[in-house]
């Protein structure tokens, strides 16, 4: 197996890693909404009341949530998009041109970006949670499950705690593989380059060697002449 089949049977297993943890970045930050009436919990904050013990919530921007959802989505359709493609190019034996391999290095930045930005906010969005739940609980899994809003606000916190940490091992996880799809498709780009480079000097090599000979049959025949 050459080294091009190699590299997109790669590409090919990491979109489908990235594929399955798009779904984890998606589905649980979908469900956390969803059980929080609406509200994201990423970046909230607010006071223990003294009263009766409850979280008098200040709910952030639902862009710390949305973002992580719409990047998930992203993955999802990209993955399935180039999963399709590299498994045809695989099945007739063929590469992408020089300009498919620079842009799927460039969608593969852009990705990457992408997944940072959703990363950094789950991840710290949650750790302000997680600060203000630890202000009244032992630890912030403890405060999944308990009344800690007014009841009419319908807040369901029984599973925030494994929704979070599944987004973060989502997130962090299509870093890791983003990053492996990205150096394949360097080592494509680099391989595809260094090859028509070659085909180019030998191209060249043989149009002088013709050339030369063109040259010296005229001469050859005149000595020949006289």
């Amino acid at each position: 197996m050459g080294l091009s089949n190699i590299l997109i049977l790669s590409q090919i297993a990491g979109y489908v890693i990235i594929l399955i943890l798009s779904l984890c970045i998606f589905i649980p930050i979908y469900l956390q909404v969803s059980d929080f009436n609406g509200h994201c919990l990423l970046f909230a904050n607010g006071t223990w009341r003294e009263d009766d013990g409850l979280f008098d919530v200040k709910w952030p921007s639902k862009v710390f949530c949305n973002f992580p959802m719409a990047t998930g989505a992203f993955l999802f359709f990209f993955a399935i998009f180039q999963i399709y493609r590299f498994a045809h190019l695989a099945y007739n034996q063929k590469d992408t041109s020089f300009i498919g391999l620079f842009l799927d290095v460039a969608f593969g930045i852009v990705m990457l970006f992408l997944i940072v930005i959703s990363a950094v906010f789950i991840t710290v969005g949650f750790i302000f949670w997680c600060s203000a739940m630890t202000e009244r609980f032992p630890s912030c899994e403890i405060a999944a499950g308990q009344n800690i809003t007014k009841e009419n606000e319908k807040v369901d916190t029984s599973r925030f705690y494994i929704e979070m940490g599944t987004a973060q091992f989502g997130a962090w996880g299509s870093f890791a593989f983003a990053v492996g799809v990205i150096v394949t498709s360097l080592l494509k780009l680099i391989n595809n380059h260094q090859t028509t480079n070659i085909r180019v000097s030998m191209y060249l090599e043989r149009q002088r060697l013709v050339n030369e000979d063109s040259y010296i049959g005229p001469l050859d025949n005149r000595s020949a002449s006289n």
